[in-house]
């Protein structure tokens, strides 16, 4: 491995990323990606977390969840969410996604679109305070005019 420069193993690694990103809806084994990148498996999952701060698992099951959060913004079904994703159970799909997000899949689908009525109906309650100041606009510039 040393005869090798340290790009040459970063192309490698960033090629794994890449290979998860596209093809994070399949079945990933690590041994292929690792053999694939001529790596041990356990030197390829080392470096791997060296350079993005997680293993190629993880990586995928944050792919993956943020996927399926994607899919569950466009209004599709969460047993759809997880099947597109490349998970094979509901049960294990709504326990990752819960310990991963804090919420259920129904509750994140529930409470972002309650969110996204709440924007709807109250625009100007959603511009952040560094804005407003930067443009000196007071508070009572976003209250809703009664009878409006």
């Amino acid at each position: 491995m040393s005869s090798h420069p340290k790009a040459y193993f970063y192309r490698k690694i960033v090629k794994a990323k890449l290979y998860i990103d596209a093809l994070y809806a399949e079945s990933i084994d690590v041994d292929d990606i690792a053999s694939g990148g001529h790596f041990s498996k356990y030197d390829f999952i080392r470096q791997f977390k060296k350079v993005y701060q997680k293993t190629p698992y993880n990586y995928l099951k944050y792919v993956r969840i943020n996927k399926a959060m994607e899919l569950l913004h466009d209004g599709r079904s969460i047993s759809d969410a997880c099947f597109d994703v490349g998970y094979e159970s509901l049960s294990s799909f709504s326990g990752l996604f819960k310990k991963e997000t804090g919420l259920s899949p129904s509750q994140y689908q529930k409470a972002y679109r309650e969110r996204e009525a709440s924007i709807e109906n109250q625009p100007l309650g959603y511009i952040p305070g560094c804005y407003s100041e930067k443009f000196n606009w007071k508070k009572s510039n976003f209250e809703e005019i009664p009878g409006d």
